[in-house]
């Protein structure tokens, strides 16, 4: 079995020759100095840079920003941005490109093939409830470290970092414990980012580092060159946590920020840490040790079982070739994306797994999107970048270290494309490679997953909303149910003398909408028929409560026929159409409708008009919801 590096840092089995980096390639991700290689795909260069401006950005800029922050010409930028588009990694709003959801397969490539977040996060959430404490997983990369999974207490002073954001290692928890393992070379990389960038500007994560320790010499009398900072102890505390097998953060990253570390270990090795954040006003860092020490390490045990109970596959080819699968919503789901083949290696997985648009978008499917794409964007289609991405979505679980034979095969491209693409993301430090063997590192979590995890359903269901409302010229609506009644979380209004008017947090009884009728219907009949019964006398004016038996059978049409067609049950002519909206596993956890004036469409015209646009509607928001919770929770409201 190949050996499994812990470090993203990359391995040199490569002899290529190599051309010295410059500012029209983009490439500010790779180490400072490094040279760019000679087989390196520039396009796909230039269009991971646009990628981590944007994550830099929030997950938002405007087109000139870019060309602005890359260096790069806008006519490159623009071509760029419409290939990221036409994938649906971004959506472009006017002159902004934006983060899209689906760019988060990227990260659930790594997230599937470290494995760890399907195995540990059950644990860390338990952990978080009997402590009542944030906790989160962590994983070194290089020299930083990367949150793979939180589970976060609800406080008005709680835990915002994200997942994938990268924190500078020397001022959390978990970073002495890495650093207890790392070799002369590591600790070298550390102290020479150190050097070069002595206030952390370099991880927007955190505040910049400028607050002196106390005690010693006044900082103020000594040369700035001098002057003690957050950190200057580390390799003291990485020494110190190697033996004491913990680790303790006592404000560095900002005032009142305490937290606590264990590794969880694998074959020897830190696979893990598992850090617990806490506020000064509840514990100080020795009173957070003391406390919840015992309860981690316990935890921690049985996480380090749990790896032990699954160890890691030998390493297997991908299965063969199948053929693509068409996304569901066809060419317009609301992003502006056409994508039904890219990224689609990630069907790869497993049957039933839609990680993207197409369940099973396979690499016979890669050939046609491409060239659809060539023909519908011509030259602003950069297929070289496109190829290049794709290679990522190669990996997942069950797939976490592959051959180049096995990325070729996993993607339709050619050795030769595939090795050039390779190349390029193991030169940016998203691929690593050991004995002819490639795996992906943390740093592919940068590329728009921080901003992205915290995206909720109705973020998500907005631009889908607006194309179906723009293209029906009807108001749409989202909801969730809450008790007995819907709450509106989403809506696109049009603009005309008469249209349906509702805001977002209106509350409406359940049984009464075609929004609440679809999401009854997927709930068990005896938990709808007790909801409904639960209504209070009088909720709808002038309509009485529904009969229970014609309202069971009116469920479970709806159960059947996949849609509810509500006509002037709240208000007379007011007509919609509501089809569910379903979660990874199938469960319904909101709605979508349509809503007009009767005198628009009859009744015959919203099945068959309405209800297709809707549907596919649905579906485009389903897919992104699918890929953005894969491994975490998607607020619904």
């Amino acid at each position: 079995m190949p050996s499994r590096p812990t470090s993203s840092s990359p391995t040199s089995s490569h002899v290529t020759p190599s051309r010295p980096a410059s500012a029209g390639t983009g490439g500010g991700s790779a180490a400072p100095g490094a040279e760019v290689p000679e087989e390196a795909v520039t396009p796909l260069v230039r269009g991971l840079a646009v990628l981590r401006r944007l994550t830099e950005a929030d997950g938002a800029a405007s087109l000139s920003g870019l060309e602005r922050a890359t260096g790069l010409a806008r006519s490159t930028v623009d071509r760029i941005t419409a290939t990221l588009a036409r994938m649906g990694y971004v959506r472009l709003d006017g002159r902004d490109a934006v983060l899209a959801p689906r760019l988060m397969e990227l990260g659930n490539a790594y997230l599937a093939a470290l494995r760890l977040p399907r195995l540990l996060d059950p644990h860390a959430d338990a952990l978080a409830d009997a402590l009542d404490e944030s906790v989160s997983i962590a994983v070194c990369d290089r020299d930083g470290i990367r949150f793979v999974h939180q589970a976060t207490r609800r406080r008005a002073m709680s835990l915002h970092f994200r997942i994938g954001d990268l924190l500078p290692a020397e001022r959390t928890a978990p970073g002495p414990l890495f650093a207890s393992e790392w070799n002369e070379e590591e600790w070298r990389r550390w102290r020479e980012r150190r050097a070069a960038d002595p206030e952390d500007r370099g991880f927007p994560a955190v505040p910049a580092r400028s607050r002196p320790y106390e005690g010693g010499p006044d900082p103020a009398a000594l040369p700035p060159s001098q002057r003690p900072t957050v950190g200057d102890d580390f390799e003291q505390r990485a020494a110190e946590a190697g033996r004491a097998g913990w680790a303790l953060d006592d404000q560095l990253i900002e005032p009142g920020l305490v937290a606590v570390s264990m590794p969880v270990r694998e074959a020897g090795r830190i696979a893990c840490v598992v850090n617990v954040v806490s506020h000064t006003s509840r514990h100080s860092a020795a009173g957070l040790r003391d406390t919840l020490l015992p309860r981690l390490r316990a935890a921690v045990a049985e996480m380090e079982r749990a790896l032990d109970r699954e160890p890691v596959p030998d390493l297997e080819e991908p299965a063969p070739e199948r053929k693509a699968e068409p996304a569901p919503g066809g060419t317009r789901a609301g992003t502006g994306s056409a994508r039904a083949g890219t990224g689609g290696v990630e069907g790869t997985e497993g049957a039933g797994d839609a990680e993207t648009a197409g369940k099973a978008a396979a690499p016979s499917g890669l050939a046609d999107w491409t060239g659809a794409s060539e023909q519908e964007l011509g030259r602003d289609f950069v297929e070289s970048l496109a190829r290049g991405l794709t290679v990522i979505t190669a990996f997942g679980e069950g797939r976490a270290e592959l051959t180049l034979t096995a990325v070729a095969r996993a993607t339709g491209l050619t050795r030769a494309t595939a090795r050039r693409a390779l190349i390029t993301l193991e030169h940016l430090g998203y691929v690593t490679t050991h004995d002819r063997v490639f795996r992906l590192t943390p740093r592919v979590l940068g590329l728009g997953f921080p901003p992205l995890s915290r995206i909720s359903l109705p973020e998500i269901a907005a631009p889908h909303m607006t194309g179906l409302s723009q293209r029906l010229r009807d108001s749409v609506s989202l909801a969730v149910l809450t008790g007995t009644e819907i709450q509106y979380t989403g809506r696109v209004s049009t603009r005309s003398i008469m249209s349906v008017d509702v805001a977002v947090g209106t509350r409406l009884p359940a049984y009464a909408t075609s929004l609440g009728r679809v999401i009854l219907a997927d709930l068990p009949e005896d938990r709808a028929t007790e909801l409904v019964a639960g209504s209070a006398p009088g909720d709808v004016p002038r309509r009485p409560a529904p009969d229970p038996e014609r309202f069971r059978a009116e469920l479970e049409r709806v159960r059947k026929d996949g849609y509810a067609l509500v006509e002037g049950e709240l208000e007379q002519g007011l007509r919609s159409i509501a089809v569910p909206v379903r979660d990874r596993a199938g469960r319904t956890v909101a709605a979508v409708n349509v809503a007009m004036h009767s005198s628009r469409r009859t009744t015959e015209a919203c099945v068959g008009d309405v209800l297709p646009e809707l549907r596919a509607t649905a579906a485009g928001i389903e897919a992104d919801l699918h890929v953005a919770g894969r491994f975490r929770r998607v607020r619904t409201s």
